[in-house]
């Protein structure tokens, strides 16, 4: 299970911070990271991070966002930056449990709406 905070609205420029909480079968290997969907597009990657702490930013993103987690807490977090209208959208917590290098249960939370005003 996997529970989404922190959404809200904000104005352009401004900050906003998600955090994701997970529960339930977590393996040793895995990689947690935020995915969002704007209405009439595709869901795309916004920030990855593996349980090794290495992080993946799209380039869209890189410079504003930055990604972290808590492993004892099982928690992972975006913390957003000079956020752009552009920006708006829902956005998903993933949890990616790698079971072999070339296989992987994927687990998606509810969604938090992010708004950014102009």
């Amino acid at each position: 299970q996997l529970v989404e905070s922190g959404g809200g609205l904000v104005q352009a420029g401004g900050s906003l911070r998600l955090s994701c909480a997970a529960s339930g079968s977590i393996f040793a290997v895995n990689s947690m990271g935020w995915y969002r969907q704007a209405p009439g597009k595709q869901r795309e990657l916004v920030a990855t991070i593996t349980s090794t702490f290495t992080p993946n930013y799209p380039d869209s993103v890189k410079g504003r966002f930055t990604i972290s987690r808590d492993n004892a807490r099982n928690t992972v977090y975006l913390q957003m930056n000079s956020l752009k209208p552009e920006d708006t959208a829902v956005y998903y917590c993933n949890l990616r449990n790698y079971l072999t290098s070339s296989s992987s249960q994927n687990y998606w939370g509810q969604g938090t709406q992010v708004t950014v005003s102009s």
